[in-house]
This record gives structure tokens, sequence and C-alpha cells, in this order.
């Protein structure tokens, strides 16, 4: 659960962030750190970098854009227009967690946000800034898409469309996000007028597509 996870990441030996990769190479706490472990122990086919370096180059570069402002700037306008939705943290926040930090969000939902609040500088006027640069990233991915290709660095999937649909999911919600997270129908009015604007732009379209077709439910890659 947030706030408590950053105590866990760091018992783990990372930092303050999830996710935290504990393998035979050590505990590895950076997203692209851990898709570039993961991807040199897959089959040629189902590799997210391909051989070329000048193409590997592109996609670090598209991650690192969407790490930089994407992702926190995505995360700070969601919490911000989620600030007052006790009932949704309680409802979607809480999946998988022990009853114990159940009965902590219950009790302590405000002090969370506080936290929250001070971790990520969130206000009114950098909520407004964050939901601009989101739109700005939007922009850049719908002109990516403009000529065609099926994903964003050509015609396979890469570690910029994993990238850009993990970091995007703060504002489309995806129904096959993994674990059930409130659709645009239960969010607040603004909220969800915001979504549903973004889930038609062809980024948007793209992102969630990704999570349709190319992430593996946990089930059936469990049984691969």
């Amino acid at each position: 659960m947030q706030v408590i996870h950053a105590v866990v990441a760091r018992r783990a030996g990372g930092g303050r962030t999830v996710p935290v990769l504990l393998c035979d190479a050590g505990v590895i706490g950076e997203s692209a750190e851990i898709l570039a472990y993961a991807d040199a122990r897959m089959a040629p086919e189902r590799r997210i970098y391909p051989d070329d370096p000048d193409a590997v180059e592109e996609i670090r570069a598209l991650e690192r854009d969407f790490d930089e402002r994407l992702g926190p700037q995505g995360r700070l306008w969601m919490y911000y227009s989620l600030r007052d939705r006790r009932d949704l943290a309680m409802t979607y926040g809480c999946a998988g967690v022990p009853a114990w930090e159940r009965r902590f969000l219950r009790v302590g939902f405000p002090l969370a946000m506080k936290a929250i609040d001070r971790f990520l500088d969130i206000t009114p006027a950098t909520a407004e800034r964050a939901k601009a640069d989101v739109v700005t990233t939007f922009d850049e991915v719908d002109d990516r898409l403009r000529d065609g290709r099926p994903y964003l660095c050509g015609d396979r999937f890469t570690a910029a469309d994993l990238t850009f649909s993990a970091l995007a999911a703060a504002v489309l919600v995806p129904p096959e996000y993994g674990v059930r997270l409130p659709q645009p129908q239960e969010l607040p009015p603004a909220m969800a007028a915001f979504v549903n604007e973004l889930r038609a732009r062809p980024a948007g379209a793209h992102a969630l597509r990704m999570f349709r077709d190319e992430r593996r439910p946990v089930a059936v890659a469990a049984a691969a």
C-alpha cells in the first residue's frame, strides 16, 4: 500500500519506490534495469530490446523521457484528483494487502494523503502543471503514431511501448491493468472526463491496446 511501500522497498534493499527485484544478480531497484535484466534472459523472439544499437538508444531515450515526465506527473495528477475519495482507496487500493494495512487506510487515509502530498509536492498548481505535462507527452506519442506504425519504435513491441503503457496507467486506468482499477463512471466527473479524453487519443488507444494484447495474464504466464 502507498506510504507503507517505501518501508518495504527499503527493507528489501531498494530505495523508496517499487518495484524492487530480488534475483541472482542481487537487488535491482530501478524499472529500466529490471527490464534489461529480464530481457537478457528471454528467448530472442520475446526480447523487448532489438540487436541494433541505434534502435536500442532510441528506445532507452523514450524510456527515460516517460520515466522523468509521464510517470511522476501522471501519478501527481491522479493522487490530486482522488484525494477526497476514501471509498475508492478502500475498494481498489487494498487488493492483496494484509488486513492490518486495510485497517490502517480506513482510519489513516487523511494522514496517508498528507504524506503523499508532501512527498510528491501536490498542490492545485502542481496538479494543473502535471496535467499539462501529461497532455504534452500524449501529443508527442500521437505524432509518433501518426504514420500508422503499430508500435512506438516500428513494427515490434519494445520496452518503449511497455514503459509508456505502464506509466500512462495512472491517467488511463486500463481495465486489463492486472488488479482492478476504478473505471471512468466511478471517478470524480472532472477526472473521468480527462481519462476519457486521453483514452480516445491515438496514444491512449495504443497504451490500452498494449495492456489488452501484449500483457499476458498472470495465470497464463505462470502456467507457461
